[in-house]
């Protein structure tokens, strides 16, 4: 500003210092000026607020800031520092530089503070998104890693620790039957468990869905490690009261320890992770330490998972076809696919050696469009063996019968087939009875495309006859354990004219899995309505190959395929007579 005089200049001064001292007042940024004693000499608004000065809040601790204050007047160089500023759980972080000047001869210390609480937190968000499980709060696989590394680090002569991976049981089961809320609830409960009775040098994490390491440090034998796990493992057959549902669950735990089974940490969770899977394979719910026969067990189920993959890729799948029949007339109401594999010298390999690894490896889904594959290609020759109006049957695992996306995508690709009334899809009953909305959202689609549905191996898994008082399905299959000498075990033929009756009344087709005798087919015959069995006693599974050498075409040839000789038959009917009720 230019003056014409010095009343004028002296005016203009004032005022500019009014204004100036307003906009230093009202500056978005804490400031304040002290001498060199620590004495305040300006403080703006947002400084007050920030120190407390103002009544709006409890005056913070400043040592911290007294202490850099007085670095720099050391220095005599800016210093620039973070300060935390907590009210109970509330937190205010303040970025502030402190920068010594020489002002009319007078030694100051300007201060100004940016508050970054925001950015802060953020950072903080991020730090335990690296750090941390969001849902349990425990550390994460990074975190156990750096913890294992700086104690195989020290290389201390004689120090040992425990690694253990724990897994939780039938998890996905639960997860299905209750839902996902109540899964997770779970998790954090089993970690609580899990965690208790932990050193301050022992560490839990979670590592994945279902998974946990546990690092034990230090330790002084294994039996001391087994002595703990128990108790842990004991702890968790407690039930869990989640979402007023009582749950029960189980941890399959293998451990390994350092140095004996390992010198790295991906060594030591690998060969927990092997003795881990033994427990699984074993009855799970307990633990079990490493040793080097577990190691040659793992590399061959490394190579049983090559040589599936590679069946896949190269479709050395093929299909066998069993009958159900009508008990009364040998006649053939339908046939079920299965899927064989054919080894890499050609032997066929029944799928007990494959099915439940391909499930595991996420491979059932491409298995299942393969075996529709070869039912499509094959259809004629199917027809002129067992008949035009013969259903198909198809097994869907319960696993993917909960997966919406797989079952739209296989609804899409039996209706492509131009025949889809032909098909009846067989899944066990743990998917009617799992929360995972099968019956609501995804039977309608199969209904819609007049595809029937089979419940297998009723009676095996969750079986209630109020659950299936629940059930919409076309057909019921009796698992071959009640089958079984059912001729001479009462309390079977007790619950088998409960399921015929409940499953008459529902409209039901009951089928008699596993008939292998002639005395268990008269019982049925003569003691019950069941119209319908399948099982070796009427015949084995046929390939396509002897299908293709024998290709019958009349209803007789059909049943000279599909069931024993008429004659043992007959004498079966003569003899049901002893069994009539």
């Amino acid at each position: 500003m230019i003056s014409m005089n010095d009343n004028a200049y002296n005016g203009a001064s004032e005022a500019e210092l009014g204004f100036l001292k307003e906009i230093v007042r009202m500056l978005p940024a804490g400031l304040t000026v002290q001498d060199a004693q620590g004495k305040l000499l300006l403080v703006n608004d947002v400084a007050a607020s920030q120190l407390g000065m103002d009544g709006s809040r409890p005056s913070p601790d400043l040592a911290q800031r007294r202490e850099a204050c007085e670095r720099a007047l050391r220095a005599g160089q800016a210093v620039v520092s973070e300060e935390a500023h907590h009210d109970g759980p509330a937190r205010q972080v303040l970025l502030t530089t402190h920068r010594p000047v020489q002002l009319a001869g007078r030694e100051l210390l300007i201060s100004a503070s940016a508050d970054i609480t925001e950015q802060k937190n953020f950072e903080d968000q991020l730090f335990r998104s690296a750090y941390f499980d969001e849902l349990t709060g425990l550390p994460s696989r990074r975190v156990i890693e750096h913890r294992a590394n700086s104690l195989l680090a020290r290389d201390r002569s004689g120090e040992r620790f425990a690694l253990a991976f724990l897994d939780v049981d039938n998890f996905k089961h639960i997860n299905d039957y209750y839902g996902h809320a109540v899964g997770d609830a779970l998790l954090v409960e089993l970690s609580k468990r899990l965690g208790r009775d932990l050193r301050e040098s022992d560490m839990l994490s979670r590592i994945s869905g279902d998974e946990f390491l546990l690092l034990l440090s230090p330790i002084q034998s294994q039996e001391e490690v087994a002595e703990f796990m128990t108790a842990t493992l004991e702890r968790l057959t407690a039930p869990f009261f989640i979402d007023n549902s009582e749950v029960f669950a189980s941890t399959s735990v293998g451990i390994s320890l350092y140095p004996d089974h390992g010198s790295s940490f991906e060594t030591l969770r690998q060969n927990a992770d092997i003795a881990m899977y033994r427990i699984k394979n074993n009855g799970k719910g307990s633990c079990a330490f490493f040793d080097t026969g577990m190691e040659r067990e793992a590399l061959a189920r490394m190579k049983i998972e090559q040589s599936l993959r590679l069946a896949i890729l190269e479709k050395r799948f093929c299909c066998a076809f069993q009958s159900k029949v009508d008990i009364r007339t040998q006649e053939v109401k339908g046939i079920e696919a299965l899927v064989r594999l054919r080894d890499d010298e050609g032997v066929i390999q029944a799928p007990g050696s494959f099915i439940n690894l391909a499930g595991e490896l996420g491979l059932i889904d491409e298995l299942t469009h393969l075996v529709l594959a070869e039912i499509v290609k094959s259809i004629d020759l199917i027809n002129e063996t067992f008949g035009g109006d013969a259903t198909i049957s198809i097994n869907v695992a319960a696993k993917q019968a909960g997966n919406p996306e797989f079952m739209r995508n296989f609804a899409q690709a039996l209706d492509d087939t131009g025949f889809p009334r032909r098909f009846m899809i067989e899944v066990t009953e743990d998917a009617f009875v799992a929360k995972n909305h099968f019956q609501a959202e995804i039977l309608p689609m199969f209904r819609k495309l007049g595809v029937g549905i089979s419940i297998d191996d009723f009676g095996t898994g969750y079986s209630s006859l109020s659950a299936l008082a629940d059930i919409t399905a076309d057909e019921i299959k009796i698992d071959r354990s009640f089958i079984s000498d059912i001729h001479k075990r009462p309390r079977n033929q007790g619950i088998l004219r409960a399921i015929e009756s409940l499953s008459e009344a529902l409209g039901m087709t009951v089928i008699a899995e596993g008939i292998e005798s002639y005395e268990e087919l008269a019982y049925l015959q003569a003691a019950t309505k069941i119209r319908y069995a399948q099982g070796y006693y009427f015949a084995r599974p046929i390939f396509l190959e002897e299908l293709k050498l024998a290709s019958p075409a009349s209803s007789e040839s059909r049943a000279s395929v599909s069931a024993r000789p008429t004659q043992q038959n007959r004498q079966g009917y003569s003899r049901a007579s002893a069994y009539r009720r």
